[in-house]
């Protein structure tokens, strides 16, 4: 399949040349061309064949963050948008800062979040393992073919040597690099201190000449590694490989067609195209997603709790809203609207609209998507069914020992209150927050507060019991709200809002909340007449 006819088809327009050797030459974006001019471009743009791979590969010293699901959620988008696989592979070789249990959170974030992986440490899959600490005989082969063919080598730098030019290089105003100095021993040297035993490491050779890529957001880009950067470590002294080895052994092996990762490793592709010609493999097509910051343009940081997947998943955000407003504040789909489930991502995703300015993410807005996206489950019957479940389990754990009428956790009432809250509220939270127990449990108030009321208390009870009775089970807000007017107008009363004053103490206890009218919809006949009577005894006892 070739992805040039959708729309991947970016031509260099120019070169800008950066201080650290790093060239980017920008791209012209779907705009109309002749057939000439497609010929010309079809030359310069990524194709593919084959099966469409793409990978989401973390690391598992810490939990999956907003910045993580965005990556992932773009990869998702991809492989489903061309009928291709998603991959999830977790990079746990740097042992001493694994999380326990992060391994298996980000998995099950993923799954939460609606964004399964096809192939993961969890479901398997043919090319696995996806857990890169039960790879390390491969990485082992892949660093010793490299030793042998001459584009790697032992160093037997000590960490105190290391640390040492670091800080010669900090003082002298430079970039602190290693400076290579293992990669001039002799043979016999080598040999020499293998045989004693020594700590090593295994370095990659950087040489200069590094052609060109095209990434797929950036366009043309090139990073002369060897003049800025000294040789890296691609096998630690604890026989684990880093970074920069076992993903591009993994993205090999796992037969991975696009890596779409964040910016910040673009200057690190060029590296690992060298390992990649080192080695005599294929690399994939390189994308590399603009950062996902602040409103204002700062850096999310992973301190800020409120980053992290499972504090959003335990605040009640719906997984949709979350996938909305990661791709609404971002770039890449034909159209920037509030609303959007997963399926129409898939649809209006269009990787030539990624432009390569940081998404800002304004998570004041997240409750307006939040409400957006319940409402939507509440009108669709398969999917409030499930919205059903949970505010069951919510509103139990809530009001444990407190529920005196166990009608209010039956099916037909939540999904009554559902239907009639819907665009009101912005998470099923709110629904079992104290500004709604009156749905949940019997108000309680004394004979004492009554007794503040209107005189004309115990004629208004008597006629909302009275009223209901003569509607029976045909209570509607419209209807309702008509009657409780005309209800109104029958007492010595002046205000109006008085009468509905004592109304809402009478049904919630409160002194603000939805309409009246709702709240005797909500609870419906049998419950109204309960609460009604209670206040007559009150309102006689006072």
């Amino acid at each position: 399949m070739s992805l040039c006819h959708k729309s991947y088809t970016w031509c260099c327009l120019r070169t800008l040349v950066s201080h650290r050797g790093f060239q980017c030459l920008t791209a012209v974006r779907d705009r109309p061309v002749g057939l000439r001019q497609h010929a010309a471009i079809n030359r310069c743009c990524s194709t593919v064949q084959g099966e469409v791979r793409v990978r989401f590969a973390p690391s598992p010293t810490g939990f999956l963050h907003l910045g993580g699901l965005r990556t992932a959620l773009y990869n998702y988008i991809f492989a489903k948008k061309y009928e291709g696989v998603f991959v999830l592979r977790l990079e746990d070789t740097d042992q001493s800062r694994l999380v326990p249990g992060a391994a298996e959170s980000i998995e099950d974030m993923l799954e939460w979040a609606g964004i399964p992986p096809d192939e993961s440490p969890r479901r398997g899959g043919a090319l696995g393992p996806y857990l890169q600490s039960q790879r390390l005989e491969l990485y082992n082969q892949i660093a010793q073919q490299l030793v042998e063919s001459g584009h790697a080598y032992y160093c037997f730098c000590s960490p105190q040597r290391l640390e040492l030019l670091k800080k010669e290089a900090l003082r002298a105003g430079q970039t602190p690099r290693y400076d290579n100095r293992c990669r001039h021993l002799r043979p016999d040297q080598v040999q020499e201190k293998l045989a004693q035993g020594l700590s090593h490491v295994i370095r990659f050779r950087l040489e200069a000449g590094v052609e060109p890529f095209q990434d797929l957001i950036f366009g043309w880009n090139r990073h002369e590694v060897a003049q800025v950067e000294g040789d890296p470590v691609v096998m630690k002294a604890d026989g684990f490989p880093t970074y920069h080895l076992a993903n591009i052994v993994d993205d090999h092996y796992m037969k991975i067609s696009h890596v779409l990762r964040g910016s910040e490793w673009l200057i690190s592709t060029s590296k690992h195209l060298l390992m990649y010609r080192a080695l005599g493999w294929q690399p994939p097509t390189f994308g590399h997603l603009p950062l996902l910051m602040n409103k204002d343009g700062s850096k999310l940081s992973k301190r800020q709790g409120d980053i992290f997947i499972q504090s959003f998943q335990r605040d009640g955000v719906l997984p949709e809203a979350l996938l909305d407003i990661t791709t609404n504040c971002g770039s890449g789909f034909n159209t920037n609207r509030m609303g959007r489930r997963i399926h129409e991502l898939i649809s209006e995703f269009n990787p030539s609209k990624i432009t390569t300015h940081s998404a800002l993410l304004d998570l004041e807005k997240l409750p307006e998507f939040n409400r957006i996206h319940l409402q939507q489950q509440i009108e669709d019957e398969e999917r409030c069914h499930f919205l059903i479940k949970d505010l069951q389990e919510q509103i139990q754990q809530a009001y444990t020992g407190e529920i005196q009428d166990k009608e209010v956790l039956h099916e037909d009432y939540i999904k009554r209150v559902l239907h009639l809250r819907k665009g009101h509220v912005s998470s099923l939270k709110e629904l079992v927050s104290p500004a709604y127990a009156y749905l949940w449990v019997r108000p309680s108030f004394s004979s004492q507060q009554v007794a503040t009321l209107t005189p004309e208390a115990h004629l208004i009870a008597s006629l909302v019991l009275k009223l209901i009775k003569e509607r029976d089970e045909e209570l509607t807000v419209g209807g309702l709200s008509k009657d409780l007017k005309t209800l109104a107008k029958q007492t010595k009363v002046t205000k109006y809002g008085e009468v509905m004053k004592l109304l809402r103490l009478a049904l919630s206890g409160l002194q603000q909340g939805p309409s009246v009218a709702e709240m005797m919809v909500s609870l419906g006949p049998a419950e109204i007449r309960h609460r009604f009577l209670k206040f007559l005894q009150l309102s006689d006892a006072s």
